[in-house]
């Protein structure tokens, strides 16, 4: 089936649905916020896949250290 025929299938489920916990629902997935991964660019993206892979290989700077080179700032 097709996204269109789809669709059209689920407005007619939804002109006959009477559960009001259902139409709760739905109204709640309508305002869901996406997926923040998805709103952030490619370059972000890549910075944080690069982190991840520096972390697993154990590339890391514990918060300790990191507090006490930027102390000065604070």
């Amino acid at each position: 089936m097709d996204i269109k025929a789809e669709k059209l299938d689920l407005i007619q489920w939804l002109t006959q649905l009477t559960d009001k916990k259902i139409i709760n629902e739905i109204k709640a997935l309508r305002k869901e916020k996406s997926d923040w991964w998805n709103d952030i660019s490619n370059e972000e993206k890549a910075e944080i896949e690069e982190g991840l892979a520096q972390a697993n290989k154990g590339e890391v700077v514990s918060h300790e250290q990191v507090m006490t080179k930027y102390d000065k700032w604070l």
